[in-house]
């Protein structure tokens, strides 16, 4: 849809805010578990649900919400998105138990997959090389540079206003992002089939999904061989192997595997995947040193300045570097620099003020790596996304994120309660830290595999029968 409009600074901090209201809703929950479990007076485990069904939720329905999007505009989707956010944050806001908790944070899950895919998408149409490149650093600012903007804000809003005010600066975010965008022209993919959705694909991805994620963060509860435990894992197998038949077969699949046949596009991908999951780092730790070295949520978020710091400074840096010498050399040195923040999270033993301040620094790297990482691979997998697919590939890519932080988090935090229900909470942590190093490694050897030397710095082949500019 070619408008004549040029993508705008006003545009681009309204996208920006609409990003952000994710992190204000996903990112700040992680920063005040002790203090919500509290006030409402649910299971730790009813808590670590709550948490991560945001996430969940958002992944299960992101490729969904971006094939929307190129169907029926990528603003009206976003615009969606934000009134769900709003209506999410109300249930938070008015919760008083663990209901509306959960329902207000499912809203919040179906908010963030309109918003993620609909926004990347405007950001394509309306911005070209360097100018586009520029517009995915601010659009990578809101959502990895909102991870630390929130976290710290969180934990100062929790600890002097309460936190239920992190939901009432949400609903600002968002009523101020659709003012923002108001003046930006409806954009639509151009549609090359006429194919029916797929729906029995779509429902077996949310069973598979949400069997997973129940045995992830209930099985410790339910009993690991306890016969429902049992029976939601079965249904997780059986689940994934139907749901990759059904896709075989269709020709408009709910996932487009054929996405995948893209090397760059897959390893930005699977990359984003598992340096999302490391997000269950910021679990442990901040649940650790609130409970275990008697922090407050302030002094909690206080730690994880670094990381905001960090994280916001170093993005713009990794544009730089990615039009200089490709996508695939930040990609990598942020993931080595990443996973060993994240390792010195783990260093439990050393004593109070020493822990303190590896941690500063841990978190500091967390940032730097993750800020490195950021621009180079959204630039890598939107750079490879057919035209007339951009809304679902960016909804592939973001589903990812979610996904990934969603069981990341879950994992994490899993780990954490088995080891500290047997052990110290010094080695719970310790435990759930290095799990994230896991995830750190896995993908640092996904990058190294799968993009190729040349993402970013030259024209790469398109996948599709449709040409779109890629970047230069």
């Amino acid at each position: 849809m070619d408008t004549g409009y040029k993508g705008t600074n006003k545009m681009i901090t309204g996208i920006v805010f609409g990003v952000i209201t994710f992190w204000l809703f996903a990112q700040a929950m992680v920063n005040v578990v002790p203090a919500v479990q509290k006030d409402l007076g649910i299971s730790l485990g009813m808590l670590n649900v709550a948490i991560s069904l945001t996430a969940l939720f958002s992944g299960i329905f992101i490729v969904a919400a971006g094939g929307l999007a190129d169907k029926v505009g990528r603003k009206k989707i976003t615009n969606i998105g934000l009134i769900l956010s709003i209506i999410g944050s109300l249930c938070l806001i008015f919760a008083q138990g663990s209901a509306l908790l959960i329902i207000g944070r499912v809203i919040q899950g179906l908010s963030a997959a309109c918003i993620m895919p609909a926004t990347i998408a405007l950001v394509k149409e309306y911005f070209e090389g360097a100018e586009r490149q520029r517009a995915l650093s601010y659009w990578s600012i809101g959502s990895w540079g909102g991870s630390g903007v929130c976290s710290f804000a969180g934990g100062a809003i929790a600890t002097y206003m309460g936190w239920r005010w992190i939901f009432v600066f949400s609903i600002v975010f968002a009523i101020l992002a659709m003012l923002l965008i108001k003046d930006t022209p409806e954009s639509k993919g151009e549609q090359t089939t006429t194919a029916k959705f797929d729906v029995s694909g779509f429902i077996t991805f949310i069973i598979t999904m949400l069997a997973l994620n129940l045995v992830i963060t209930r099985g410790g509860d339910f009993g690991w061989t306890s016969p429902l435990t049992l029976i939601l894992i079965g249904v997780t197998i059986i689940g994934a192997i139907v749901f990759f038949n059904i896709e075989k077969r269709k020709a408009a699949s709910f996932i487009d595997f054929g996405l995948f046949k893209n090397k760059p596009y897959t390893g930005a991908t699977i990359s984003n995947f598992l340096l999302n999951a490391i997000a269950g780092t910021l679990v442990v730790a901040n649940t650790y040193v609130q409970v275990g070295r008697g922090f407050t949520a302030f002094q909690s978020g206080m730690l994880s300045l670094g990381y905001l710091v960090a994280v916001l400074a170093m993005i713009r840096v990794g544009e730089k570097i990615l039009q200089k010498v490709g996508a695939k050399s930040p990609m990598i040195w942020g993931a080595i620099i990443t996973t060993v923040g994240v390792a010195l999270m783990g260093l439990t033993f050393l004593p109070g003020v020493m822990y303190t301040v590896v941690v500063f620094i841990g978190f500091a790297l967390f940032g730097l790596g993750l800020g490195i990482y950021a621009t180079p691979s959204t630039d890598t997998a939107v750079s490879n996304a057919p035209s007339n697919k951009v809304g679902e590939a960016s909804g592939l890519y973001k589903m990812a994120s979610s996904l990934g932080g969603s069981f990341g988090v879950a994992i994490s935090a899993a780990v954490y309660a088995a080891i500290d229900s047997i052990g110290s909470i010094e080695a719970a942590a310790t435990g759930g830290v290095i799990t994230n190093v896991i995830f750190g490694i896995l993908s640092l050897l996904s990058i190294i595999a799968m993009v190729p030397g040349n993402a970013g710095k030259k024209k790469v082949k398109n996948p599709s029968p449709t040409p779109t500019p890629v970047t230069e």
